[in-house]
């Protein structure tokens, strides 16, 4: 007689065990240290209007996103700041977020993100409007698309 079947037959019992226990929900925890839960925000959530109010809204450095981009982030103050109107969406997302969790570093725009999400004038939310706003732009950028 084989062992196989045996086999076969504990795990499939292993796995009910599992699958069972993986549909199980927690009452979420309370008290000091719990977030509450929050929506998922991506690249595409955005809302570009609100972006546009955003963008030229000051934060807590006295600075908005226009004083240094320009009006639609086709302006730049110098040639050391970077045109970002037309820039990809998911591109502007990331990168903010990066520089608000310092995986991204600048001096300014570190300073200016990580600022602003820590004084709660910007959220996940701010940040995918104004990537939307500045990616709806006509701007200088483009691709390799029928190149």
């Amino acid at each position: 007689m084989t062992k196989r079947p045996l086999a076969i037959a504990l795990s499939s019992v292993l796995l009910l065990l599992g699958l069972a226990a993986c549909g199980k929900s927690e009452p979420a925890a309370e008290g000091a240290g719990h977030k509450a839960a929050h929506k998922h925000i991506s690249a595409f959530d955005g809302d570009a209007a609100r972006g546009e109010k955003l963008a030229a809204t000051k934060l807590p450095t006295g600075q908005a996103c226009v004083d240094c981009h320009g009006a639609g982030g086709m302006k730049p103050i110098d040639a050391a700041t970077p045109v970002i109107g037309g820039q990809y969406q998911d591109y502007l997302f990331h990168s903010l977020q990066q520089y608000r969790d310092g995986k991204r570093d600048h001096a300014l725009m570190t300073m200016q993100i990580k600022g602003a999400f820590e004084a709660g004038t910007l959220d996940e939310q701010g940040i995918a409007d104004l990537s939307a706003y500045f990616a709806g732009q006509d701007g200088p950028l483009g691709d390799l698309h029928g190149k």
